[in-house]
């Protein structure tokens, strides 16, 4: 029977993370107890019970909290999500919306309004087009099924306006129906993906402009960290370091996967252009597209801790480095 101290570890089932989840990798001088959720489940038990002793967070929330002087997470440096959000930007088609700045006077549909996805796909509104988030009129709401809320209480100023949607209603519905005219949304929504062709993207290369995006802030949007429970970290100051260096080794294990399944001969993942995705992608990116480490990070956290402010989320502006264990700083 192991002596070590035994924590709890909830993340989605990242290719980057399972290895530590599934015990391939371990955390040194701790058990794990892993719990895979997804994210909808996962990140309001970590911004309202604090349930797991380890946990992935929305850094939009995290942020939010520090700034508030709540939270019970340090975030690690782990970023164990990114994802590149001008492919987030749909229209209905026929609105009369031709670029991100016609979206100003609109009426907007997002699922949460605090979402780390809507706070990226707002900053790019205001830096790269000059969009405002008090010019535009937020509905939040589930995207096309099932029932959402804000995972933490928000209060607007009287400027910005944010209703949520009726119950039984969805994003995509009202989309569909006109009473909205474009959304910001994580991932496409229902109609789009099955080929409706009343739903538009507004970047319809997104590829292309998200490398552009790229080329012009070095920035790979950070979604998600990995954040310990500060009153553990207090009582065992080396685990922060501990669960660092355990995440990068998964994320190395996955990507050298990764590589090896493109490398290969025998089209081992179902996906016909893998070789040009990632052929493409390493003439974007190099080879360390997937960084961990606070000072490679700073500067886009910064802007994250930035546009929370701009967009009324956090009360006051927080520095980048508020938000993470301090023994992770030189990494």
């Amino acid at each position: 029977m192991s002596t070590l101290p035994r924590i709890t570890v909830a993340c989605f089932d990242h290719d980057r993370v399972m290895p530590v989840m599934d015990g391939r990798v371990p955390v040194e001088g701790f058990e794990i107890e892993p719990h895979v959720l997804p994210t909808s489940k996962l990140f309001p038990l970590a911004v309202q019970e604090a349930r797991f002793d380890v946990t992935e967070l929305s850094l939009s929330s995290h942020i939010l909290q520090v700034a508030r002087g709540e939270g019970a997470y340090v975030a690690i440096p782990a970023f164990i999500s990114r994802a590149f959000r001008h492919n987030g930007f749909f229209r209905r088609a026929n609105s009369g919306i031709e670029t991100p700045a016609d979206l100003k006077g609109r009426r907007v549909g997002v699922p949460e309004y605090q979402m780390t996805a809507a706070l990226w796909m707002r900053g790019i509104l205001k830096d790269q087009y000059g969009v405002e988030a008090t010019d535009i009129e937020w509905r939040t709401g589930a995207l096309d099924a099932g029932v959402r809320h804000e995972r933490l209480q928000l209060t607007p100023p009287p400027n910005l306006k944010i209703t949520p949607i009726s119950e039984g209603e969805t994003l995509q519905s009202l989309l569909l129906d006109g009473q909205i005219d474009a959304l910001l949304a994580p991932n496409p929504p229902k109609a789009f993906a099955e080929g409706d062709p009343r739903i538009e993207r507004i970047f319809p290369d997104f590829e292309r402009v998200e490398q552009d995006y790229y080329a012009e802030t070095g920035f790979f949007p950070i979604m998600h960290v990995v954040a310990v429970r500060r009153t553990l970290a207090e009582k065992h100051p080396e685990l922060p370091m501990a669960l660092y260096e355990a995440f990068s080794t998964a994320r190395d294990l996955a990507l050298q996967r990764l590589e090896e399944i493109w490398l290969g001969s025998a089209n081992r993942l179902s996906l016909p252009w893998l070789n040009a995705s990632m052929e493409r992608l390493r003439a974007t990116m190099g080879r360390d597209y997937y960084p961990y480490g606070y000072r490679g990070a700073e500067r886009e956290v910064e802007a994250m801790c930035r546009y929370s402010v701009e967009q009324y989320l956090a009360p006051r502006r927080v520095s980048a480095s508020e938000l993470f264990h301090s023994s992770l700083i030189e990494t």
